[in-house]
């Protein structure tokens, strides 16, 4: 996906904190998964969001998805 393709999509797509359950839900990997690929640098990097509280940003979930459907091509 080049530049423009996203910043086009970042216009329309308003950008969120989703939590654990979420990212499992829309990259289909469970919770050891997804840190074991953060800890690896293939998977982005959590945010704190509050006291014992993390989140991934929205936007950086939905780049990783399509860096990997574009690979998969």
């Amino acid at each position: 996906m080049n530049h423009q393709e996203l910043m086009g999509r970042d216009m329309k797509t308003p950008r969120r904190i989703l939590r654990l359950r979420e990212v499992e839900r829309v990259t289909g990997y469970k919770r050891s998964s997804i840190y074991r690929m953060v800890q690896e640098g293939l998977f982005p990097k959590q945010k704190r969001i509050g006291p014992g509280a993390v989140g991934w940003d929205s936007r950086e979930i939905e780049a990783w998805i399509d860096e990997k459907l574009d690979g998969a091509a």
